[in-house]
């Protein structure tokens, strides 16, 4: 996904959204698009809004953070960032943060436990019991249960 402001120059979006300061695209390989190319100039890409496809341009000068929802990588580019965001951003972070109304229950003071060797009657030498012939039932001849099937769905181009 794409952050960017639209009203830079060379931006290329629908009418609706020209006046955006804080526009997102979700522009992605994963979609198959026709058309995208990512360039020295920026992206273009034909993606759609509201049922209807439009050729979107963006150059690098309009994008300010790039996010990955696949990976959750987050690139910033704080000095392409929109004046009017960051004051939004600023307001928001000001206001005060509401108070409990009864505060939260304290803790019980617990006794702090240790981990311990306890001596054992096995000896390195003996292999470990499996916990079903501990409980005196009987061994199990069954090889493992296979590993999970993969998908049926297939990519063809």
């Amino acid at each position: 996904m794409v952050h960017l402001d639209a009203r830079r120059p060379g931006v290329l979006v629908p009418p609706h959204l020209r006046n955006e300061a804080h526009l997102r695209l979700n522009i992605s390989y994963r979609f198959d698009p026709p058309d995208l190319a990512v360039g020295e100039w920026g992206v273009r890409s034909t993606l759609s809004f509201s049922g209807s496809r439009f050729t979107v341009a963006v150059p690098w000068s309009a994008l300010f953070a790039i996010t990955s929802h696949v990976t959750k990588e987050f690139w910033l580019y704080p000095d392409d960032i929109p004046v009017e965001f960051l004051q939004q951003t600023m307001v928001t972070s000001k206001a005060p943060l509401p108070e409990a109304a009864t505060p939260p229950p304290a803790a019980e003071p617990r006794a702090r436990t240790f981990l311990r060797e306890v001596p054992g009657e096995r000896t390195d030498s003996e292999p470990a019991e499996p916990q079903a012939q501990a409980q005196g039932e009987e061994p199990r001849d069954e090889p493992p249960s296979p590993p999970p099937r993969r998908g049926h769905l297939r990519l063809v181009k």
